[in-house]
């Protein structure tokens, strides 16, 4: 199987349902910054310190490649059956949050990414995750999103910032707080 097609050379692409529309679509934007996201997310998966934490980063992974062929599909004209979310796919990130949330200190400033090369692949990927989010909304306005791939999309960059946090705690690098200038 040949990976180019040359279907694409003239800036157009298909939906699922065969709908032709230019790569600078909003919708196009979206599914593309929802992959960008899960390349990152992978980066994380593929840190040292998140070992254990493999199979949830999969698990992630997969539901971002779930929410990307719904926005690859014309809402209108796909009969395509696509897998889908499950509001147990934002609890599972609600229950590990709160699980990880249990060995942190409490939260008293504004955290600056870094401390450590794995802690700020998972701040960029929080960052993707609210840029993907923040298109996927302008989306919404338009056209036909589900509304759980905004709530999933939400609760995964809140994981991710709690993720962060967890890190730098298990590696024992110091969490640099915002210090205002006034």
């Amino acid at each position: 199987m040949k990976i180019y097609t040359r279907t694409g050379d003239a800036g157009l692409t298909s939906l699922i349902g065969g709908t032709r529309v230019p790569k600078s679509s909003l919708r196009i934007e979206c599914y593309g910054t929802v992959d960008e996201l899960n390349s990152y997310v992978g980066l994380v998966r593929d840190q040292d310190i998140n070992a254990t934490r493999r199979p949830l980063l999969k698990e992630i992974q997969d539901r971002l490649f779930t929410i990307g062929s719904a926005l690859a599909a014309d809402p209108e004209k796909s009969r395509m059956k696509l897998p889908d979310l499950h509001a147990e796919d934002v609890t599972l990130l609600e229950n590990e949050m709160d699980r990880m949330n249990a060995d942190l200190p409490e939260l008293r400033a504004f955290i600056l990414p870094g401390g450590h090369p794995a802690v700020s692949h998972a701040h960029v990927a929080r960052c993707v995750c609210r840029r993907a989010e923040r298109l996927v909304i302008h989306l919404g306005a338009e056209s036909f999103v589900a509304e759980l791939v905004m709530v999933y999309l939400n609760r995964l960059s809140d994981y991710l910032f709690v993720l962060s946090r967890t890190m730098a705690h298990e590696l024992g690098v110091e969490e640099v707080t915002w210090q205002a200038r006034l």
